[in-house]
């Protein structure tokens, strides 16, 4: 065996024992599909529930409520559209998508995002509405980051680019709506782009 051929078999196996640990990269067209979601979701909340200039919107309100549920149904659209897309591929390419290593990045995602979505929660209550969509965003961002070394992908730049949108929002008052449309929407259309003809171009 010749020194090329040595250094080749040593980078195929490295190779498996990276994909072993860690989780397929998520479908690109499901980030699409989610920057879709975001967009349509925020353009019925400033046409439908937003109030009018000069009132507020308040915790209690039927608007605030009516949001909130819009919210929910965007994050469960776009995670039943990227389970059922990147399953798709899963089983196309004859991938495993749930074993331990989907148990600890769902944890790692899940950690940030929940105690982000507690502390938002804790903030609302004390009538701190302000830095809603920054927090959302960080704390977001934060999650795709600490998720990102249990996948193949390279989500970890989402979550960087997410985390500089919430950190520019934050500095900025007055632009969480729009902030939130760029994090959301138009950067997991760019990400999910890149990710989809990458996909193309392997395939």
């Amino acid at each position: 065996m010749n020194k090329d051929n040595y250094i080749k078999d040593i980078t195929e196996i490295k190779n498996l024992m990276n994909q072993s640990s860690r989780f397929i990269s998520l479908s690109g067209l499901s980030g699409i599909m989610a920057g879709v979601y975001a967009i349509l979701g925020a353009i019925i909340a400033y046409n439908f529930l937003f109030p009018e200039y000069g009132q507020t919107l308040t915790l209690h309100s039927l608007n605030f409520k009516l949001i909130i549920i819009l919210l929910g149904v965007v994050a469960v659209l776009s995670f039943v559209t990227a389970l059922y897309l990147t399953t798709k591929r899963a089983k196309k390419n004859n991938e495993k998508i749930w074993d331990e290593t989907t148990k600890r990045l769902l944890l790692n995602f899940l950690i940030p995002l929940v105690t982000g979505g507690i502390y938002i929660i804790i903030k609302l209550n004390s009538q701190h509405y302000g830095l809603t969509a920054s927090l959302m965003l960080i704390f977001y961002g934060l999650a795709l980051v600490n998720a990102s070394k249990f996948t193949i992908g390279t989500i970890k730049y989402l979550g960087y680019a997410e985390i500089i949108t919430g950190l520019l929002c934050a500095s900025f008052p007055g632009y969480g709506f729009w902030f939130w449309i760029v994090g959301f929407g138009i950067l997991h259309i760019i990400y999910g782009s890149f990710m989809y003809f990458k996909e193309k171009t392997i395939h």
